[in-house]
């Protein structure tokens, strides 16, 4: 953040955000992070919100006003993992990006922050996610939010030539 530059408003995600979500999530896809292929540039069609597991009520955003207007500059989304019952006190994160040029700044904590707050909200118990091994970036911004390593699936995932290990994380709220 340039000094004087405000922060970003943290908001719940709004069908007319799922454009520019996708261009965000485009431009943040990176092997380090992602286990599936990179997504296709974006077309005016494109949209986040595809599936009825990608929904905006799932999402929050980080907006700031620029030279041409709002911009969304950050996501996460927040999901219940399974949908059965016995594990509606279970929500999971299930996706986080940050504009490269907004990352070291404290952007990504306020994210997770507020994802725990809306978990909370929702009457969670726990919250979860799963971090590939090699992101420290991520991992350590999540232990510093409080999550703990829960468990470690070795060489889950084969990216770039490489296997990856699957790390599962979870905080008690």
């Amino acid at each position: 953040m340039e000094h004087g530059e405000s922060q970003p408003l943290i908001r719940p995600a709004v069908a007319g955000d799922g454009h520019a979500v996708y261009v965000l999530d485009h431009r943040c896809w990176s092997t380090v992070s992602d286990v599936s292929e990179k997504p296709d540039p974006p077309t005016a069609e494109s949209t986040a919100f595809a599936d009825e597991r990608h929904q905006p009520e799932h999402m929050l955003v980080a907006e700031r006003t620029g030279p041409a207007g709002p911009e969304i500059v950050g996501w996460v989304r927040l999901v219940q993992p399974i949908p059965l019952p016995s594990n509606a006190h279970i929500r999971t994160i299930m996706g986080l990006g940050v504009a490269p040029e907004l990352r070291g700044h404290g952007l990504g904590r306020r994210l997770v922050d507020a994802a725990l707050d809306r978990a909370r909200e929702q009457g969670a118990h726990r919250v979860t996610l799963r971090v590939l091994g090699g992101n420290t970036v991520a991992r350590a911004l999540y232990e510093k939010a409080g999550f703990t390593v829960t468990g470690v699936q070795p060489d889950e995932f084969f990216v770039a030539g490489e296997y990856r290990d699957d790390v599962l994380m979870g905080i008690a709220l």
